[in-house]
């Protein structure tokens, strides 16, 4: 596999539960800012304030001028919910329908994604769509609109119901240049399967966790992403995400099971796989993960 041609990271940084776990207890003494810690770890962030608001271009250059210190370092974003969700998305099916942008959101979000995009840091937009979005032909239609009016940026999609699960899709977005993204969550319902699909010179691959208990049935949201993968399940990774890179230009895979570090964990583990070599670890991580030292170099 191309190391550089593979980018092996987190979803987002701005975690409570992190302090003190991935971060050191003083991070904010030394005026550190955490993507500028990350970036010495990870080759990519997926930002997700992207999708519960928009980026201000100042914020944007910003955070590009933290993650200067790994030249290879990329963002991916997240597209606001605006675009991809009901606002009653918890108690609503998301479809056509019930997706209600409003008449600034486009032009909102455009800028912060265009000041990435500007200073070279944007490697993917995420269309990321709940399972309750389903493949209909009104659907599919409000999608097709939605990748025109976007595609001024490298796209990836995420869909969560398997009924999007079909050659026929996989071609629709090999035609339009849209990357599709690998997922791994609970399979449940008709939750769509872990997959290694290539439909652009983009290679995604989202893996959320596996905590059956709490993924629909929660009392904080924090609690679906509570899960630490084994060694074992993320082997079963390590073959689909080298077959994804062999077919892709860049592959990004990103560790969305974010509480209390495990997804730092995981991303490093995966980092250690797919590269055969030892890693550089932050050392609160290390303390609190004993399982790291035998990939820490």
């Amino acid at each position: 596999m191309a190391e550089r041609n593979t980018y092996i990271g987190v979803a987002g940084w701005a975690y409570k539960d992190w302090e003190g776990i991935v971060y050191p207890a003083d991070l904010k003494k030394r005026k550190q800012h955490p993507v500028e810690y990350l970036a010495a770890y990870f080759d990519v962030i997926e930002i997700n304030t992207s999708f519960y608001g928009h980026i201000k271009p100042s914020v944007a250059k910003t955070w590009c001028r933290h993650a200067a210190a790994n030249p290879k370092f990329l963002f991916t974003a997240k597209l606001n919910r605006a675009f991809t969700h009901s606002p009653a998305s918890a108690v609503e099916s998301t479809s056509v329908a019930t997706i209600k942008p409003g008449p600034n959101d486009e032009a909102d979000a455009r800028a912060g994604l265009s000041a990435l995009a500007e200073e070279g840091k944007l490697g993917a937009l995420l269309m990321q769509f709940p399972i309750s979005f389903k493949n209909t032909p009104e659907n599919r239609g409000y999608l097709d609109g939605l990748i025109h009016r976007w595609k001024e940026f490298p796209l990836a999609l995420e869909v969560r119901h398997e009924s999007w699960n079909s050659e026929e899709v996989l071609n629709y977005l090999l035609k339009n240049g849209v990357g599709v993204c690998n997922v791994d969550q609970p399979l449940l319902g008709r939750a769509v399967r872990p997959s290694s699909s290539v439909t652009s010179p983009l290679g995604y691959v989202r893996l959320h966790g596996r905590n059956y208990e709490k993924w629909f049935t929660h009392e904080h949201s924090h609690e679906r992403y509570d899960y630490l993968y084994s060694e074992k399940e993320l082997a079963g990774w390590e073959k689909r995400i080298e077959q994804i890179a062999e077919n892709a230009r860049q592959t990004f895979v990103i560790a969305n099971n974010h509480y209390k570090g495990k997804a730092a964990v995981n991303a490093l583990e995966i980092k250690h796989m797919l590269n055969r070599t030892k890693v550089k670890i932050p050392p609160e991580l290390a303390q609190h993960y004993p399982r790291l030292a035998g990939i820490s170099e």
